[in-house]
């Protein structure tokens, strides 16, 4: 819904092996973690391996694997989350990073055994900082 502000300007990070950047949530309402159904990360046209994939939100990281069922931490439209994910991206050049993400929104119920799922993605080119 608000594709446009996913990638946080400004926040894309590298150890040389590892990248993480800041993502905003693209709803108007918090979900919580057991929506975040999934994500995909790549810098310069490379994905970052699925299984090393990680999700960071209030101080806790996750596995889109735990997320599943975590209900106890919830994602608020006014906070920031860290997608990190094994990629080698060399500091202070330039690099185009884009995410998408798959979110379930639980109270909007679209058939019998179905609730609304949304696919967005955001596509923003900026300097790497070491972490």
């Amino acid at each position: 819904m608000i594709p446009d502000r996913i990638i946080e300007q400004g926040t894309l990070t590298t150890d040389g092996a590892r990248v993480a950047v800041e993502v905003r949530l693209p709803w108007y309402r918090a979900l919580p973690g057991s929506c975040i159904a999934g994500a995909k990360l790549s810098v310069d046209g490379a994905d970052a391996p699925a299984d090393s994939l990680r999700w960071q939100m209030n101080g806790r990281e996750f596995s889109f694997a735990d997320l599943v069922d975590e209900t106890g931490e919830w994602w608020f439209p006014t906070d920031s989350a860290v997608l990190s994910g094994d990629l080698p991206v060399s500091a202070d050049d330039e690099h185009q990073v884009r995410v998408d993400l798959t979110l379930f929104i639980p109270y909007i119920i679209i058939s019998d055994s179905e609730t609304l799922h949304i696919e967005e993605n955001d596509t923003k080119t900026m300097k790497a900082v070491a972490a």
